[in-house]
């Protein structure tokens, strides 16, 4: 499919960094545990209880998209609650993946490490995404990466992002796991003790891809099958940052062709900082 010429024309920086500012009012607003708690009675397009921030974070998305639009950008709209939402582009590229809150369980709990993620595509797969943008409400940080143009934390370039680091036995000194549920750490108990010494459950699959990014982790592995909206912003970061991304377990498989477009889809995830690290994780079992 051709690549329009045209979407980093307009100013999705600029227009994600005002949803920023409009989620934190959505949050502020539902600033105890039972307001955030609340449910709308409905479910989102991913098959989840809606609750009333992620519907309102989410108007606060698509006010500033409603904004780009004004402004001449034609593109279709695929978010977690509202499913695909048509802006002039019938449907097609260039798409705009968006999870209003990655991580609401954290949210809605009280804890941290909880983010707004934005991807565009100019094209139906991971490998098109040409933008993303992620920020971690918790530490209050900022991420964002641009295809061909480097990977920044704090609106700065990220840099040289050290090297893995392992353990004396050689695993992987610390990897991120996405999700924690017992029952399926249980079935990849066996890999992840045969490659990686320790792991942080993070809870938010943006903010995991965001923490290898930065080498604050040494990979990254979702232990069950996960969305594009919650991958597609992240896994550009990583791989601007010079690590590597696979959303599929077959060795011989393109490793971004993962759909977009698709909010039914359930995709296997795996990040590293090289080929080698990321083909064990990649081989562990996912749910």
């Amino acid at each position: 499919m051709a690549r329009s010429p045209s979407v980093l024309e307009h100013d999705w920086l600029g227009a994600s960094r005002a949803a920023v500012d409009g989620l934190r009012l959505v949050l502020r607003a539902a600033g105890t545990r039972d307001a955030r708690v609340a449910e709308t009675g409905t479910r989102g397009e991913g098959g989840d209880r809606t609750l009333v921030i992620d519907a309102n974070a989410e108007a606060a998305v698509f006010a500033q998209l409603d904004v780009l639009h004004d402004a001449g950008a034609r593109f279709t709209a695929i978010s977690e609650e509202r499913g695909t939402v048509d802006y002039g582009a019938g449907g097609g590229p260039p798409y705009v993946v968006i999870d209003p809150i990655d991580g609401s369980t954290n949210a809605k709990r009280g804890l941290s490490h909880y983010a707004l993620s934005i991807a565009v595509a100019d094209g139906g797969t991971m490998a098109d995404v040409v933008f993303g943008f992620v920020h971690d409400f918790g530490p209050d940080e900022e991420w964002h990466a641009v295809r061909g143009g480097g990977a920044f934390l704090g609106g700065q370039p990220l840099g040289a992002v050290p090297e893995e680091r392992r353990s004396h036995d050689g695993r992987l000194e610390l990897v991120a796991i996405e999700s924690a549920r017992p029952e399926y750490l249980a079935e990849a108990g066996d890999g992840l003790a045969a490659h990686v010494h320790r792991l942080r459950a993070i809870g938010s699959i943006a903010v995991s891809l965001c923490q290898l990014a930065a080498g604050r982790v040494d990979g990254m592995v979702a232990l069950w099958r996960t969305r594009a909206v919650d991958a597609a912003a992240g896994q550009l970061i990583v791989r601007e940052s010079g690590g590597v991304v696979t959303f599929t377990t077959d060795p011989e498989g393109e490793p971004l062709a993962a759909p977009l477009d698709d909010n039914d889809a359930r995709l296997v995830l795996a990040a590293a900082r090289n080929p080698s690290s990321l083909a064990h994780l990649a081989g562990l079992p996912v749910a």
